[in-house]
């Protein structure tokens, strides 16, 4: 049994597929989980670099330890400490996320 679909098919001049057209809700669908994706280059410094998946980030985002302590307003040896946690409370992960402009589920891995 064939279901009706949406999708369309743009060949190009060579005449084989080069395009595919989807309706935008089903784009949007399919790529709503994508805010939480996590860039190589910081699954690859936490894993193999074994460093911390907060210090990570900060380092893939360009901050030093100083500007997210400021973000966050504790001090900078304060910072260094919460970053270098194995294993950080989801409060703390929730406010070092946002100061990062990452989601929380981003630093849990």
């Amino acid at each position: 049994m064939n279901a009706p679909t949406s999708i369309q098919t743009i060949n190009g001049p060579d005449g084989k597929p080069a395009f595919v057209v989807i309706p935008y809700a089903d784009y949007v669908a399919q790529h709503a989980h994508d805010n939480d994706l996590i860039p190589h280059e910081v699954v690859r410094r936490a894993l193999a670099d074994d460093v911390p998946p907060a210090r990570a980030w900060r380092e893939y985002l360009g901050f030093t330890q100083a500007e997210v302590a400021e973000r966050l307003g504790v001090s900078q040896s304060a910072y260094a400490q919460q970053e270098a946690s194995t294993r950080m409370r989801k409060g703390t992960r929730e406010k070092i996320s946002a100061a990062l402009g990452i989601t929380p589920a981003q630093l849990d891995f």
